[in-house]
């Protein structure tokens, strides 16, 4: 072999190994993003493409725009997300979820996306006006599980019996056909979804919310570098004026 024919095969397997490198790090800015299928409009399974899409999904794919990774968007159950998570089988969660202190004893969570707080829902033909949690004296409520609103309701020894669904939807069913009285959700989503279509519940507007939390999103505590990097996108999109576009474009201002 002659030292030209060295050469070009040196030169070969250089390209050959730094192609490999190049794909292995480009692999590893693939992060798997953990979303409800249910919580439309923050994250949802889209029918028509069979995908989850949503205010969260765009949020995170528009930090990873500005950090320079993407994202492999996974249907997640809300209950377990956190599990999820800290097990490794997701990397990022990105759901409508709140930063609270007793989550944050498991996960480490960015700087707030957007706040909110619950919605109260209603037969429609219950037309009464609720305007705190005391004018549902004796009522038997719904709440999805895993929520932040589980644990007020069930302290609050006015109500009759707080029920724990697993969405929205099967809260939304229940009272509509009577088994329960009322249902509590995250005041956007439950908004959106009646604004959608024909539903025999309504959204009570003189309900004033008192479980109002940050929605963020989320990483395993270890991983203080990940983290920052999701704040410094966070900062980014916010800057420039993406975020608001973002929720401007679901209609959930």
């Amino acid at each position: 072999m002659n030292k030209v024919t060295q050469m070009m095969r040196g030169a070969v397997l250089a390209l050959t190994a730094s192609v490999a490198f190049t794909g292995q790090a480009l692999a590893q800015e693939t992060f798997k993003v953990g979303s409800t299928p249910s919580g439309v409009p923050f994250t949802f399974l889209d029918v028509k493409t069979n995908e989850i899409d949503g205010v969260m999904v765009d949020i995170i794919n528009a930090v990873g725009a500005e950090e320079g990774f993407s994202t492999d968007i996974e249907a997640t159950q809300w209950s377990a997300l956190i599990p999820s998570l800290t097990s490794g089988k997701i990397d990022i969660i990105a759901a409508a979820m709140y930063a609270t202190e007793e989550r944050a004893k498991v996960v480490a969570f960015t700087d707030p996306v957007y706040s909110y707080g619950e919605g109260l829902f209603v037969p429609k033909d219950d037309t009464a006006d609720y305007a705190t949690l005391d004018d549902l004296e004796g009522k038997v409520v719904g709440a999805q599980v895993g929520t932040a609103y589980v644990a007020p309701l069930q302290a609050n020894d006015k109500l009759k019996e707080v029920r724990v669904y697993d969405t929205i939807a099967d809260i939304m069913r229940d009272v509509s056909l009577g088994r329960i009285d009322a249902g509590f959700g995250d005041r956007p989503i439950v908004a959106y979804q009646l604004s959608q279509g024909a539903s025999d519940v309504r959204l009570v507007p003189e309900y004033e919310s008192t479980i109002v939390g940050d929605v963020a999103i989320a990483v395993r505590q270890d991983e203080p570098e990940l983290l920052a990097r999701l704040n410094s996108g966070i900062a980014k999109i916010k800057e420039a004026g993406k975020l608001d576009e973002i929720i401007a474009e679901w209609g959930i201002e």
